[in-house]
């Protein structure tokens, strides 16, 4: 889903130091961010979290916007790399927690959605996999991005996006299966 008309002219205006600029830009895109943020996470807190932290993420680094890439590409490589961080450290939290107890059993179909169950299923098989591939195919199957746009934002050749995609989905597929 596109974000909403001048965002990147805000995003050049925010990464050149206007404070105004970023405000806005922070509330312009926030709706969008949580919708993928929860196309990722299946518990709403969670997805609000992940939120949070790609919205700092991306205040504290919207001088790094070179525009490259448009701003949409840009932040969706944030968001997905915040909301894949905000799971692991949601997943270390309830670990030390739960005072070395281990991991509960996969949950209950009866009790739990078949996509929350598969979504937290791939986040723990993305950990698993090396990060370029993780990155690369949470981009393209999970946020929807081209081919191009994701070579563009991580300039690379598309052939070697298409690449660690097909290798990321194999991987996923053998960690997922062996669950």
């Amino acid at each position: 889903m596109p974000l909403p008309d001048g965002t990147d002219e805000l995003a050049r205006s925010a990464a050149r130091g206007d404070r105004q600029a970023l405000d806005a830009l922070l509330a312009a895109v926030r709706p969008d961010v949580l919708r993928q943020c929860a196309r990722l996470l299946p518990h709403r807190q969670d997805a609000e979290e992940a939120c949070q932290d790609t919205l700092l993420a991306l205040a504290r680094g919207i001088a790094g916007f070179e525009g490259r890439s448009s701003f949409d590409t840009w932040l969706y490589r944030i968001t997905a790399n915040r909301a894949r961080s905000t799971y692991r450290a949601l997943r270390r939290r309830w670990q030390r927690e739960a005072g070395g107890l281990p991991l509960p059993d996969p949950p209950d179909p009866r009790r739990t959605s078949v996509v929350a169950g598969t979504r937290l299923d791939l986040l723990d098989a993305l950990d698993a996999v090396p990060p370029d591939l993780a990155e690369t195919v949470t981009l393209r199957d999970v946020l929807g991005m081209s081919y191009r746009e994701i070579a563009g934002l991580l300039d690379v050749p598309e052939g070697t996006v298409k690449s660690r995609v097909h290798e990321a989905r194999r991987q996923l597929r053998r960690r997922m299966s062996d669950a």
